[in-house]
């Protein structure tokens, strides 16, 4: 299911999603639509749609806003949920023709990461990460009907997500800077919503660029923009 909100900042529209939906922040993704800086004639605005799974259910927003702690611990299943879990990643994985180790890489609050160790690890990841981005999202789908809809699911494999990220952030840069020097948009690849959220934030603060998302589906496609400093 996904909502649109807007609000002044990024963080005011994430904010206002969690309340009125009842949802803690990584409980739901967040693709940034647009952003409109402040200026002289116009008040600065940020537009953001928010996707969440039917069978997510509501938690209580009162929880404490203490930091949750990553712990990177014992790799081996601590319970019959995570039992569960890895064995339908690697079955999952067997399914496909190759052959993996699936193991716990870290634990959050309402969040489990699983690495993936396997000589076809690229195959496994795939283009830009779309083969590791569906076998996630069968995973989490699979954690739903283990009745576990407030456990958010991560796959990773060769450290693939953080290399990913900083991959994005130099490109989002470099774009800006292409951009302000031509005086042209231009039209990034398409890109998954944490990933367009990641090009959208970094370039957020820079006065004279301004990004939008377009396109229909999961993965689309972010603009780059020169607007100027007015």
């Amino acid at each position: 299911m996904t909502y649109e909100y807007e609000a002044k900042t990024e963080k005011e529209a994430i904010e206002l999603a969690a309340s009125e939906l009842g949802l803690e922040k990584d409980q739901f993704d967040v693709e940034i639509l647009e952003t409109q800086k402040k200026s002289i004639f116009k008040n600065g605005y940020v537009r953001i749609r928010v996707h969440t799974d039917e069978v997510t259910t509501k938690v209580s927003t009162d929880a404490s806003d203490a930091p949750r702690q990553r712990v990177f611990a014992d790799p081996l299943p601590q319970d019959a949920f995570e039992k569960q879990l890895i064995d339908f990643v690697a079955s999952m994985i067997r399914k496909m023709g190759y052959e993996a180790t699936v193991d716990v890489v870290f634990r959050e609050e309402n969040k489990v990461g699983l690495r993936l160790i396997s000589p076809s690890s690229s195959i496994l990841i795939g283009r830009k990460g779309k083969n590791l981005d569906a076998m996630q999202l069968l995973a989490n789908v699979y954690a739903g009907r283990l009745g576990r809809e407030d456990v958010r699911v991560i796959l990773d494999s060769e450290n693939y997500r953080i290399r990913r990220e900083e991959s994005l952030v130099r490109l989002a840069y470099t774009t800006a800077d292409k951009v302000r020097t031509t005086r042209n948009s231009v039209l990034l690849e398409p890109m998954n919503p944490f990933e367009r959220r990641l090009i959208h934030t970094t370039l957020n603060d820079i006065p004279d660029v301004e990004t939008k998302s377009e396109g229909d589906g999961l993965y689309k496609q972010v603009r780059v923009l020169y607007k100027g400093i007015h």
